[in-house]
């Protein structure tokens, strides 16, 4: 046998070992069980509410803060592992790769939260990632070069997500309906020298068809690790924080424009203790 067949001949033993090694590698299961549950589960129907049983209602807009302990499950892992995601990479998956969720206009102030304007998927790239300028200064000391930058927003940079639900006493039920209509994920806005300067709101997101995606990914849960809740059950069952920022007024005007500090700490919860004196009077008898 010559030299150059026996080459080819090694290099073919290698090329079959590799693709060997490459099926092998795919049929190994992390895990004791294929977890399936829930990436076949399917939305539960809200129950039907007609205008002419709803005794009571009102408008509540929130903000949630990732970073406090109660909602780590929703900002971790920041870069997503085998079976688990970060909210905002569920969320960044519908819509840059499923194209399964719709993105709304929030306005200038991310007020803008009556689901109006659709977002172009182009528009919604080019603000979830962007390329920026860096100036690097040479090593010779002779100038600047400019260096093209990719900028993306990532599970870090989603720090806080504003939602809009409704409350809802449903008589023909005699229930309290608490529905979520909408949630915006917020972005740090941070200045030159890298401090936070305050939250923008990316965009609005219509949450019963957001719902489609968050009840296929799970969420971790701190006590069993077999009893896995996805996104869709935790913001059903309320297993978060957060904190009233709005109350529907007649001056459609938010906490922070007419009271700040320790003022508008102070008037958030006195709305929440207010929800929650209504619904406890409803049933004292």
């Amino acid at each position: 046998m010559s030299i150059r067949a026996s080459l080819a001949l090694a290099a073919a033993s290698v090329a079959v070992l590799a693709i060997t090694g490459q099926v092998q590698g795919q049929t190994v299961l992390d895990g004791a069980y294929i977890k399936e549950h829930t990436k076949t589960q399917r939305v539960v129907p809200y129950p039907y509410i007609r205008e002419a049983d709803v005794m009571w209602y009102r408008r509540i807009w929130r903000e949630i803060d990732v970073t406090e302990k109660m909602n780590h499950p929703l900002y971790y892992p920041t870069t997503p592992i085998n079976d688990r995601r970060s909210l905002w990479d569920v969320i960044k998956n519908g819509l840059l790769v499923d194209g399964s969720i719709t993105a709304y206009d929030p306005g200038v102030d991310g007020w803008r939260d009556e689901f109006q304007q659709q977002m172009l998927p182009s528009a919604v790239k080019e603000k979830l990632s962007r390329v920026e300028m860096k100036y690097v200064e040479r090593l010779d000391g002779t100038g600047f070069d400019s260096i093209p930058q990719q900028l993306e927003v990532l599970s870090e940079d989603i720090k806080r997500y504003r939602i809009k639900e409704d409350w809802i006493f449903d008589k023909q039920r005699s229930t309290m309906d608490i529905r979520i209509i909408g949630l915006a994920p917020m972005k740090e806005k941070k200045g030159d020298a890298g401090d936070v300067r305050g939250h923008e709101v990316l965009f609005w997101l219509y949450f019963p068809e957001l719902r489609y995606v968050l009840v296929n990914w799970d969420v971790f849960n701190r006590e069993n690790d077999a009893e896995r809740r996805s996104f869709d059950k935790v913001f059903w069952t309320r297993q978060f924080s957060s904190t009233i920022i709005k109350e529907s007024n007649v001056y459609d005007r938010n906490i922070a424009e007419f009271k700040s500090g320790i003022n508008g700490v102070l008037e958030s919860e006195a709305i929440k203790q207010n929800l929650f004196e209504f619904e406890h009077d409803l049933w004292n008898f």
